[in-house]
């Protein structure tokens, strides 16, 4: 699909504000434009509101993914769409801080399965379908908690086509055996085996439910763990750089990025073995994160 001089004027925009490289424009025509176009066409059989999900690592780029669909979807079709993160469901420090002291201490760090309000994701997505008025939970990462209710921005639903994006999205539990190996130096010194164990029935019990009202599932498969630690960094950097070097801004140093992504390895692992059999698009992401080729889909 060629695209017009306004259409590309849009994207190039999107491109700037993203602070993403040019080369993103070839991107998107390569492999995003026709997404958003069979997206669209499926939106068009389908009853009630359509549901994406967005599989990727951290610095993947699937909330600039899910951006750029919202856009696409608009543009091309006139399609009334919105874009949610898993991250936003995240409980309150509060919270966290009581099933730090309940069950074990690194579940007040964010980020893994059960330190999310899995039932309240399910009521904002069944809320996003019906006739009203809905608040959409947002996630302050400068204070690691819940932005108060009122900060909560409102949409008029129903919505035709819902992304959710998260990098545990569609993954599923780990086998027993599966869990007796530490997988890095966190686990080896802080976990006994408790915290993985919650972490992964907490995946099995809670998570799937809200896995299974997705109707279709994109992948963005990072080559290895490896390149995570990498892309995070990056996305420090480029948060310093739009917020002015603000001193307000709490970002990590690459050993507190470290630490921080430990506690994501053990599931990211998992997932870039499983997901790629489940998923029903995954894009083989290269080093740069650039698309190197379409595994499935």
């Amino acid at each position: 699909m060629p695209l017009s001089e306004k259409f590309h004027s849009i994207l190039k925009k999107f491109i700037e504000t993203e602070s993403l490289p040019l080369a993103y424009m070839q991107t998107v025509e390569q492999w995003f434009l026709p997404l958003a176009l069979e997206i669209s066409d499926k939106t068009s059989s389908h009853q009630g509101a359509f549901i994406l999900g967005i599989n990727g690592s951290q610095g993947s780029g699937k909330s600039t993914l899910a951006s750029l669909l919202v856009l696409l979807l608009q543009e091309i079709s006139g399609i009334r769409s919105i874009n949610i993160s898993l991250d936003d469901f995240y409980l309150t420090l509060e919270e966290r801080k009581k099933l730090a002291a309940s069950v074990h201490p690194l579940l007040v760090t964010r980020g893994v399965p059960g330190t999310h309000d899995v039932d309240l994701a399910i009521q904002t997505l069944i809320a996003l379908k019906l006739k009203g008025e809905v608040s959409i939970p947002k996630f302050n990462k400068a204070n690691d908690d819940r932005a108060a209710l009122e900060q909560w921005p409102k949409i008029e639903a129903p919505i035709e086509v819902i992304i959710i994006e998260g990098w545990c999205l569609g993954v599923g539990s780990q086998e027993d055996a599966e869990l007796l190996e530490a997988v890095n130096e966190l686990e080896t010194k802080e976990d006994q085996g408790e915290w993985r164990a919650y972490v992964n029935k907490k995946l099995a019990d809670d998570y799937q439910e809200l896995f299974g009202m997705l109707d279709m599932l994109v992948m963005l498969k990072a080559p290895d763990f490896s390149n995570i630690i990498d892309w995070r960094l990056q996305q420090e950097e480029k948060l310093r750089v739009k917020n002015n070097n603000s001193n307000d801004l709490k970002l990590m140093n690459k050993a507190e990025l470290i630490r921080f992504i430990s506690h994501y390895e053990r599931l990211t692992r998992h997932a870039l073995r499983t997901v790629p059999n489940t998923a029903d698009i995954v894009y083989q992401l290269n080093d740069d994160q650039s698309i190197q080729h379409k595994l499935k889909g």
